[in-house]
């Protein structure tokens, strides 16, 4: 079972490294082109289009996956697993102190903002969104590298 539920922490905490990886690539350097009332939508469109299960499977998911992998082989399992597993639930755990924190209430007042001032509003959140997201896609992949070190171990 501790290697089942390691294995689902590895894979969905990957997950999240990769989405985040994305937009800091990809999304957001797309965007970056577009002139405000098109970042404004796209980004609305985003934000509507990612709230459904899958992601929250994920989102969620790691979370509650390593903290069950770091229990479950702090009562019994060797230390050599049982560090890198609790460092990947911290720095993943940073990453969702920063989302609640900043990404979603950013998310949130882009999304209240409706089409109104599309510069204003692009203004209020892109220069703050961006390169917050850079430092949770490196929370999440430290977080990931713990936990496929962790299953070398295993």
């Amino acid at each position: 079972m501790r290697i089942a539920v390691l294995l689902a922490a590895t894979i969905t905490t990957g997950m999240m490294a990769g989405l985040f990886y994305a937009y800091s690539i990809s999304v957001m350097p797309a965007l970056r082109e577009a002139d405000a009332a098109v970042f404004t939508e796209v980004m609305q469109r985003i934000n509507k289009a990612i709230t459904n299960g899958w992601f929250f499977l994920c989102f969620a998911g790691a979370a509650v996956f390593s903290a069950t992998a770091t229990v479950l082989y702090a009562i019994s399992g060797p230390a050599e697993v049982l560090v890198p597993t609790a460092i990947a639930l911290v720095l993943y755990t940073g990453q969702l102190v920063l989302t609640a924190a900043l990404h979603i209430p950013l998310n949130n007042a882009l999304d209240a903002a409706g089409r109104t001032d599309p510069a204003a509003t692009r203004r209020a959140f892109e220069p703050r969104w961006v390169p917050w997201n850079h430092v949770r896609t490196v929370l999440c992949l430290g977080a990931f590298v713990a936990l496929c070190w962790t299953l070398t171990r295993v």
